[in-house]
């Protein structure tokens, strides 16, 4: 869609277009109510205001939308407003050997025990290999500092979906 689209979606309408980029709804309700958006940098910047403004419920409300990093078919019903997009981006994964799997997956279930939400991560570009690596470092953190760190990775993710958002209809 184009972004005097956006500007002009009924409520409804756009509360979905913003949800399918981050499903945080005190962040989605505050980009509905900044439109209309000049261009595509106030877009941005308006979108990382607003996400710096939230609190960690916001974060971790966020966060639930999300599939498991590899376990993108599994959630897709859960997760089916956001999970086309998660595919693509974590589409690293698809090369993964058998043991990075595994790996992965035992690792993730330990994150989310330990953190209570999943482990989040922009995973454009990356290998399997390298957000495994990023997990394993990332799980020593505590979890103020790791609820941090995932928003920060969640403003990339919901930056480049709001790219795509805006690329898809055109």
């Amino acid at each position: 869609m184009k972004l005097f689209e956006l500007n002009v979606l009924p409520k409804d309408k756009a509360y979905q277009a913003f949800e399918s980029c981050c499903a945080a709804p005190n962040w989605i309700n505050a980009m509905i109510s900044a439109r209309p958006f000049d261009d595509l940098t106030q877009l941005h910047t308006q979108a990382s205001k607003i996400w710096q403004k939230l609190n960690a419920p916001d974060y971790l409300a966020a966060f639930e939308a999300h599939p498991q990093i590899g376990n993108v078919e599994t959630l897709k019903a859960k997760f089916a407003k956001t999970s086309a997009m998660a595919g693509h981006e974590q589409s690293g994964m698809q090369q993964a050997d058998e043991q990075v799997i595994e790996e992965m997956a035992a690792l993730n279930q330990d994150y989310l025990n330990k953190f209570g939400f999943i482990f989040i991560v922009y995973a454009t570009g990356k290998s399997a290999a390298e957000m495994l690596d990023i997990l394993k470092d990332r799980i020593r953190h505590d979890k103020a500092i790791e609820i941090e760190i995932a928003a920060q990775e969640q403003a990339k993710i919901t930056a480049l979906r709001l790219n795509k958002l805006l690329e898809e209809a055109e």
